[in-house]
Protein backbone atom coordinates (compact mmCIF):
# COMPACT_ATOMS: atom_id res chain seq x y z
CA UNK A 1 0.00 0.00 0.00
CA UNK A 2 1.09 3.50 -0.79
CA UNK A 3 2.09 6.23 2.13
CA UNK A 4 -0.42 8.12 3.34
CA UNK A 5 -0.82 11.59 4.04
CA UNK A 6 3.04 12.46 6.25
CA UNK A 7 1.06 16.44 6.56
CA UNK A 8 -1.95 14.90 8.18
CA UNK A 9 -0.13 12.59 10.03
CA UNK A 10 2.19 15.00 11.59
CA UNK A 11 -0.41 16.27 13.48
CA UNK A 12 -1.55 15.06 17.05
CA UNK A 13 -5.51 14.34 17.42
CA UNK A 14 -7.32 16.85 19.49
CA UNK A 15 -6.24 16.43 23.31
CA UNK A 16 -10.04 17.39 24.60
CA UNK A 17 -11.67 15.78 22.05
CA UNK A 18 -9.81 12.24 23.56
CA UNK A 19 -10.18 13.58 26.86
CA UNK A 20 -14.29 13.97 26.74
CA UNK A 21 -13.87 10.31 24.83
CA UNK A 22 -12.19 8.92 27.88
CA UNK A 23 -15.05 10.16 30.28
CA UNK A 24 -17.88 8.90 27.94
CA UNK A 25 -16.38 5.13 28.43
CA UNK A 26 -15.83 5.70 31.79
CA UNK A 27 -19.22 6.76 32.46
CA UNK A 28 -20.29 3.56 29.83
CA UNK A 29 -18.40 1.44 32.14
CA UNK A 30 -20.55 2.46 35.32
CA UNK A 31 -18.23 4.18 36.82
CA UNK A 32 -18.79 7.50 38.74
CA UNK A 33 -16.86 9.77 36.92
CA UNK A 34 -16.99 13.55 36.63
CA UNK A 35 -15.73 14.26 32.96
CA UNK A 36 -14.73 18.10 32.97
CA UNK A 37 -12.22 17.99 30.02
CA UNK A 38 -14.57 19.71 27.42
CA UNK A 39 -16.05 22.87 26.62
CA UNK A 40 -19.22 22.29 26.16
CA UNK A 41 -22.66 23.73 28.01
CA UNK A 42 -24.48 22.02 30.62
CA UNK A 43 -28.10 23.92 29.56
CA UNK A 44 -29.96 23.21 27.06
CA UNK A 45 -30.41 25.33 23.96
CA UNK A 46 -33.21 28.14 24.77
CA UNK A 47 -36.72 26.83 23.77
CA UNK A 48 -36.42 29.85 21.10
CA UNK A 49 -33.73 29.24 19.14
CA UNK A 50 -34.69 24.98 18.93
CA UNK A 51 -38.46 26.42 18.20
CA UNK A 52 -36.87 28.33 15.01
CA UNK A 53 -35.34 25.35 14.15
CA UNK A 54 -37.88 23.35 14.18
CA UNK A 55 -40.55 25.88 12.16
CA UNK A 56 -37.78 25.98 9.69
CA UNK A 57 -38.11 22.34 8.94
CA UNK A 58 -41.41 22.02 9.06
CA UNK A 59 -41.68 24.96 6.37
CA UNK A 60 -39.26 22.57 4.02
CA UNK A 61 -36.23 24.59 4.52
CA UNK A 62 -33.75 21.52 4.35
CA UNK A 63 -32.73 22.43 0.58
CA UNK A 64 -29.21 23.40 0.09
CA UNK A 65 -29.22 26.91 1.48
CA UNK A 66 -26.58 29.93 -0.50
CA UNK A 67 -23.23 28.66 0.42
CA UNK A 68 -22.14 31.73 2.05
CA UNK A 69 -24.94 31.76 4.57
CA UNK A 70 -28.53 32.87 3.76
CA UNK A 71 -29.72 36.29 3.49
CA UNK A 72 -31.21 36.73 7.21
CA UNK A 73 -28.17 35.21 9.35
CA UNK A 74 -25.81 37.38 6.86
CA UNK A 75 -28.18 40.64 7.92
CA UNK A 76 -27.98 39.60 11.55
CA UNK A 77 -24.50 39.36 12.07
CA UNK A 78 -23.70 42.86 10.33
CA UNK A 79 -26.70 44.10 12.97
CA UNK A 80 -24.73 42.33 15.89
CA UNK A 81 -21.34 43.35 15.21
CA UNK A 82 -22.72 47.20 14.62
CA UNK A 83 -24.32 46.82 18.28
CA UNK A 84 -22.63 44.50 20.06
CA UNK A 85 -18.75 45.08 18.99
CA UNK A 86 -19.13 48.37 17.35
CA UNK A 87 -17.47 47.07 13.95
CA UNK A 88 -19.24 49.75 11.40
CA UNK A 89 -18.36 49.56 8.35
CA UNK A 90 -19.10 45.74 7.45
CA UNK A 91 -21.14 44.69 4.93
CA UNK A 92 -22.79 41.04 4.02
CA UNK A 93 -20.30 40.20 1.55
CA UNK A 94 -17.80 40.37 4.59
CA UNK A 95 -19.21 37.60 5.91
CA UNK A 96 -19.33 34.00 5.81
CA UNK A 97 -21.43 31.53 7.99
CA UNK A 98 -19.55 28.04 8.27
CA UNK A 99 -20.61 25.07 10.00
CA UNK A 100 -19.18 25.16 13.33
CA UNK A 101 -16.29 28.28 14.48
CA UNK A 102 -13.73 25.82 14.27
CA UNK A 103 -14.29 25.50 10.29
CA UNK A 104 -14.17 29.28 10.16
CA UNK A 105 -10.95 29.00 11.92
CA UNK A 106 -9.70 26.60 9.43
CA UNK A 107 -10.88 28.49 6.19
CA UNK A 108 -9.33 31.79 7.31
CA UNK A 109 -6.50 30.17 7.40
CA UNK A 110 -6.28 28.50 3.93
CA UNK A 111 -7.64 32.03 2.28
CA UNK A 112 -4.55 33.78 4.34
CA UNK A 113 -1.64 31.41 4.38
CA UNK A 114 1.13 30.30 1.96
CA UNK A 115 3.56 27.37 2.80
CA UNK A 116 6.13 28.72 5.19
CA UNK A 117 4.25 31.45 6.47
CA UNK A 118 4.68 32.08 10.02
CA UNK A 119 1.79 32.37 12.67
CA UNK A 120 2.40 33.70 16.40
CA UNK A 121 0.12 31.60 18.50
CA UNK A 122 -0.05 32.75 22.04
CA UNK A 123 1.08 29.55 24.90
CA UNK A 124 -0.93 28.76 26.38
CA UNK A 125 -4.02 28.64 23.93
CA UNK A 126 -6.53 26.49 22.73
CA UNK A 127 -5.55 22.83 21.26
CA UNK A 128 -6.28 23.30 17.66
CA UNK A 129 -4.21 26.58 16.50
CA UNK A 130 -1.37 25.22 15.80
CA UNK A 131 -2.75 21.69 13.90
CA UNK A 132 -4.71 23.85 12.07
CA UNK A 133 -2.03 26.06 10.85
CA UNK A 134 0.14 22.90 9.86
CA UNK A 135 -2.98 21.43 7.94
CA UNK A 136 -2.56 24.27 5.82
CA UNK A 137 1.21 24.26 5.66
CA UNK A 138 2.03 27.18 7.84
CA UNK A 139 4.74 27.72 10.78
CA UNK A 140 3.23 28.09 14.17
CA UNK A 141 5.36 30.17 16.19
CA UNK A 142 4.40 29.46 19.84
CA UNK A 143 4.80 32.99 22.08
CA UNK A 144 5.22 31.72 26.12
CA UNK A 145 2.64 33.77 28.28
CA UNK A 146 4.33 33.46 31.72
CA UNK A 147 1.85 32.24 34.62
CA UNK A 148 3.74 34.03 37.31
CA UNK A 149 2.94 37.09 34.92
CA UNK A 150 -1.03 36.36 34.80
CA UNK A 151 -0.30 35.41 31.05
CA UNK A 152 -0.18 38.67 30.08
CA UNK A 153 0.83 40.18 26.27
CA UNK A 154 3.26 42.76 25.62
CA UNK A 155 4.13 44.50 22.64
CA UNK A 156 7.99 43.89 23.63
CA UNK A 157 7.28 40.10 24.11
CA UNK A 158 5.37 39.77 20.68
CA UNK A 159 8.31 41.60 18.38
CA UNK A 160 10.54 39.46 19.66
CA UNK A 161 8.95 36.39 17.73
CA UNK A 162 8.65 38.45 14.40
CA UNK A 163 10.37 37.72 11.20
CA UNK A 164 10.10 38.60 7.67
CA UNK A 165 8.47 35.36 7.07
CA UNK A 166 5.62 36.13 10.10
CA UNK A 167 1.84 36.99 8.98
CA UNK A 168 -0.62 36.15 11.11
CA UNK A 169 -1.43 36.84 14.89
CA UNK A 170 -3.94 34.58 16.49
CA UNK A 171 -5.73 35.82 19.42
CA UNK A 172 -8.38 34.17 21.92
CA UNK A 173 -10.02 36.62 24.38
CA UNK A 174 -11.78 35.19 26.81
CA UNK A 175 -9.02 32.79 26.79
CA UNK A 176 -9.19 29.46 26.83
CA UNK A 177 -7.58 27.54 28.57
CA UNK A 178 -6.29 30.79 31.30
CA UNK A 179 -9.59 32.65 31.57
CA UNK A 180 -8.20 35.86 30.83
CA UNK A 181 -9.75 38.58 29.13
CA UNK A 182 -7.51 41.40 27.30
CA UNK A 183 -7.09 44.50 28.92
CA UNK A 184 -7.33 47.71 27.07
CA UNK A 185 -3.33 47.88 28.02
CA UNK A 186 -3.04 44.59 25.84
CA UNK A 187 -5.07 45.46 23.19
CA UNK A 188 -3.27 48.36 22.42
CA UNK A 189 -0.15 46.19 22.20
CA UNK A 190 -1.74 44.02 19.54
CA UNK A 191 -2.77 46.88 17.44
CA UNK A 192 0.84 48.71 18.16
CA UNK A 193 2.24 45.86 16.63
CA UNK A 194 -0.06 44.53 14.00
CA UNK A 195 0.23 48.05 12.36
CA UNK A 196 3.93 48.40 12.80
CA UNK A 197 4.78 44.76 10.96
CA UNK A 198 1.66 44.76 8.68
CA UNK A 199 0.33 41.78 9.93
CA UNK A 200 -3.34 40.14 9.98
CA UNK A 201 -5.03 39.10 13.16
CA UNK A 202 -7.26 36.50 13.82
CA UNK A 203 -9.53 37.38 16.56
CA UNK A 204 -11.54 34.14 17.90
CA UNK A 205 -14.73 35.74 20.21
CA UNK A 206 -16.31 32.83 20.90
CA UNK A 207 -16.11 33.47 24.87
CA UNK A 208 -17.19 37.45 24.04
CA UNK A 209 -20.42 36.88 26.25
CA UNK A 210 -19.55 34.71 29.20
CA UNK A 211 -17.41 37.58 31.24
CA UNK A 212 -17.29 38.06 34.84
CA UNK A 213 -16.86 41.42 37.21
CA UNK A 214 -16.19 44.60 35.71
CA UNK A 215 -14.27 42.95 32.50
CA UNK A 216 -14.80 44.77 29.30
CA UNK A 217 -14.29 42.24 25.86
CA UNK A 218 -12.78 44.45 22.80
CA UNK A 219 -13.26 43.90 19.38
CA UNK A 220 -9.99 44.22 17.37
CA UNK A 221 -11.55 44.85 14.30
CA UNK A 222 -13.50 48.25 15.78
CA UNK A 223 -9.87 49.47 16.66
CA UNK A 224 -8.03 52.19 14.62
CA UNK A 225 -6.59 50.94 11.42
CA UNK A 226 -7.30 47.37 12.63
CA UNK A 227 -10.65 46.88 10.01
CA UNK A 228 -8.75 46.11 6.91
CA UNK A 229 -6.17 43.59 8.84
CA UNK A 230 -8.73 41.62 11.30
CA UNK A 231 -10.64 38.41 10.49
CA UNK A 232 -13.22 37.61 13.77
CA UNK A 233 -14.29 34.17 14.16
CA UNK A 234 -17.30 33.34 16.01
CA UNK A 235 -20.22 31.79 16.85
CA UNK A 236 -23.41 30.20 18.41
CA UNK A 237 -22.17 27.44 20.80
CA UNK A 238 -21.03 28.86 23.72
CA UNK A 239 -23.40 31.64 24.00
CA UNK A 240 -26.44 29.90 23.20
CA UNK A 241 -25.61 26.67 24.07
CA UNK A 242 -25.64 25.24 20.39
CA UNK A 243 -22.67 23.31 20.17
CA UNK A 244 -24.64 20.22 18.31
CA UNK A 245 -26.17 23.16 15.76
CA UNK A 246 -22.19 23.44 14.58
CA UNK A 247 -23.07 27.32 13.52
CA UNK A 248 -20.20 29.75 13.63
CA UNK A 249 -19.35 32.33 11.13
CA UNK A 250 -16.60 34.97 10.06
CA UNK A 251 -16.05 38.59 9.51
CA UNK A 252 -13.45 40.51 7.90
CA UNK A 253 -11.95 42.46 5.28
CA UNK A 254 -13.60 41.56 1.59
CA UNK A 255 -10.73 39.92 -0.35
CA UNK A 256 -9.80 37.23 2.38
CA UNK A 257 -13.43 36.83 3.03
CA UNK A 258 -13.74 36.06 -0.85
CA UNK A 259 -11.26 33.47 -0.50
CA UNK A 260 -12.53 31.54 2.19
CA UNK A 261 -16.25 31.46 0.50
CA UNK A 262 -14.05 30.01 -2.84
CA UNK A 263 -12.53 27.22 -0.12
CA UNK A 264 -16.19 26.67 1.59
CA UNK A 265 -17.86 25.98 -1.86
CA UNK A 266 -15.19 23.14 -2.62
CA UNK A 267 -14.93 21.73 1.55
CA UNK A 268 -18.03 21.95 3.65
CA UNK A 269 -20.42 23.70 1.15
CA UNK A 270 -22.11 25.23 4.02
CA UNK A 271 -24.07 25.23 7.38
CA UNK A 272 -27.28 23.58 7.48
CA UNK A 273 -30.21 25.42 6.18
CA UNK A 274 -32.37 24.74 9.54
CA UNK A 275 -29.62 25.73 11.84
CA UNK A 276 -29.17 29.29 10.40
CA UNK A 277 -32.77 29.76 10.79
CA UNK A 278 -32.01 29.25 14.69
CA UNK A 279 -29.06 31.38 14.17
CA UNK A 280 -31.49 34.32 12.95
CA UNK A 281 -33.82 33.72 16.22
CA UNK A 282 -30.24 33.38 18.19
CA UNK A 283 -29.17 36.96 17.26
CA UNK A 284 -32.81 38.78 16.72
CA UNK A 285 -34.67 37.25 19.81
CA UNK A 286 -34.84 37.33 23.53
CA UNK A 287 -30.85 37.59 25.13
CA UNK A 288 -31.68 37.09 28.42
CA UNK A 289 -30.50 33.49 27.95
CA UNK A 290 -26.87 34.23 28.03
CA UNK A 291 -27.07 36.73 31.03
CA UNK A 292 -28.89 33.45 33.26
CA UNK A 293 -26.42 31.37 31.88
CA UNK A 294 -23.30 33.58 32.49
CA UNK A 295 -25.07 33.80 36.03
CA UNK A 296 -24.86 30.30 36.83
CA UNK A 297 -21.01 30.11 35.00
CA UNK A 298 -20.50 33.02 37.69
CA UNK A 299 -22.23 31.20 40.88
CA UNK A 300 -19.72 27.94 40.13
CA UNK A 301 -16.68 30.07 38.70
CA UNK A 302 -16.69 31.47 43.22
CA UNK A 303 -17.61 28.02 44.58
CA UNK A 304 -14.01 26.53 42.59
CA UNK A 305 -12.13 29.16 43.70
CA UNK A 306 -13.07 29.55 46.98
CA UNK A 307 -12.35 25.55 47.36
CA UNK A 308 -8.82 25.49 45.57
CA UNK A 309 -8.08 28.07 47.92
CA UNK A 310 -8.14 25.66 50.62
CA UNK A 311 -6.48 23.04 49.20
CA UNK A 312 -2.63 23.11 49.82
CA UNK A 313 -0.55 22.81 46.69
CA UNK A 314 -3.67 24.32 43.99
CA UNK A 315 -2.97 27.41 42.96
CA UNK A 316 -5.48 28.95 40.41
CA UNK A 317 -5.11 32.39 38.32
CA UNK A 318 -8.35 34.78 38.52
CA UNK A 319 -10.86 33.42 36.09
CA UNK A 320 -12.07 36.86 33.99
CA UNK A 321 -14.19 35.11 31.21
CA UNK A 322 -15.13 31.93 29.44
CA UNK A 323 -15.76 28.86 31.88
CA UNK A 324 -12.90 27.31 32.69
CA UNK A 325 -10.34 27.14 35.74
CA UNK A 326 -6.52 26.32 34.90
CA UNK A 327 -5.17 25.71 38.17
CA UNK A 328 -1.38 25.09 38.70
CA UNK A 329 -0.56 21.44 41.10
CA UNK A 330 2.70 23.70 42.68
CA UNK A 331 3.74 20.69 44.89
CA UNK A 332 3.46 17.77 42.57
CA UNK A 333 6.43 16.95 40.01
CA UNK A 334 4.91 15.01 38.01
CA UNK A 335 3.81 16.53 34.63
CA UNK A 336 0.53 18.05 33.75
CA UNK A 337 -0.41 14.71 31.90
CA UNK A 338 1.03 12.62 34.71
CA UNK A 339 -1.42 14.55 37.05
CA UNK A 340 -4.47 14.30 34.48
CA UNK A 341 -4.17 10.31 34.52
CA UNK A 342 -3.29 10.17 38.57
CA UNK A 343 -6.85 12.33 38.54
CA UNK A 344 -9.04 9.54 36.47
CA UNK A 345 -7.39 6.70 38.63
CA UNK A 346 -7.13 7.91 42.24
CA UNK A 347 -10.21 10.27 41.83
CA UNK A 348 -12.14 9.65 38.91
CA UNK A 349 -12.11 13.26 37.39
CA UNK A 350 -10.94 13.85 33.65
CA UNK A 351 -10.04 17.00 32.83
CA UNK A 352 -7.68 18.09 30.21
CA UNK A 353 -3.19 18.37 30.99
CA UNK A 354 -2.22 22.19 30.51
CA UNK A 355 0.50 20.64 28.03
CA UNK A 356 -2.12 20.24 25.71
CA UNK A 357 -2.26 23.88 25.29
CA UNK A 358 1.11 24.30 24.98
CA UNK A 359 4.50 24.24 26.84
CA UNK A 360 3.36 27.08 29.09
CA UNK A 361 0.90 25.10 30.20
CA UNK A 362 2.93 22.57 31.87
CA UNK A 363 2.20 22.74 35.65
CA UNK A 364 -1.42 23.13 34.97
CA UNK A 365 -4.66 21.19 34.54
CA UNK A 366 -7.81 22.63 32.85
CA UNK A 367 -10.94 22.05 34.26
CA UNK A 368 -14.32 22.90 32.80
CA UNK A 369 -17.14 24.75 35.23
CA UNK A 370 -19.47 24.55 32.55
CA UNK A 371 -21.28 21.27 34.86
CA UNK A 372 -23.49 21.08 37.28
CA UNK A 373 -22.70 22.64 40.72
CA UNK A 374 -22.87 18.96 42.80
CA UNK A 375 -20.33 17.55 40.20
CA UNK A 376 -18.34 20.46 40.85
CA UNK A 377 -18.48 20.10 44.41
CA UNK A 378 -17.51 16.20 43.80
CA UNK A 379 -14.91 17.42 42.13
CA UNK A 380 -13.20 19.97 44.25
CA UNK A 381 -13.58 16.91 47.38
CA UNK A 382 -11.91 14.81 45.60
CA UNK A 383 -9.13 17.26 44.63
CA UNK A 384 -8.89 18.13 48.15
CA UNK A 385 -7.88 14.05 49.16
CA UNK A 386 -5.93 13.20 46.24
CA UNK A 387 -3.89 16.15 46.32
CA UNK A 388 -1.21 15.66 48.91
CA UNK A 389 -0.59 12.29 46.78
CA UNK A 390 0.52 13.89 43.56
Amino acid sequence: MKNLSSLVTSVPASPTTMMMQRGRELKAAGKDVISLAGGEPDFDTPSHIVEAGFAAIRAGDTHYPPSPGTPALLKGIVEKLKRENNVQHITPEQIMVTPGAKWALFATLAALLEPGDEVLVLDPSWVSYSPMVQLQRGVPISVPLASDNGFQITADLLERYITPKTKLLMVNSPNNPTGRVLSRAEIDAIVYVACKHDLYVLSDEIYEHIIFGDHVHYSLAAEPGMAERTIIVNGFSKAYAMTGWRLGWLAGPQPIVKLARIYQTHSAQSAASFTMAAGVAALTGPQECIKEMVGVYDQRRKLVLDAFEEIPGIECPPVEGAFYVFPKFTHSKKSSLEITQALIDEALVVSTPGSAFGAAGEGHIRFSIAERTSDLEKMVDRLAKVTPRL
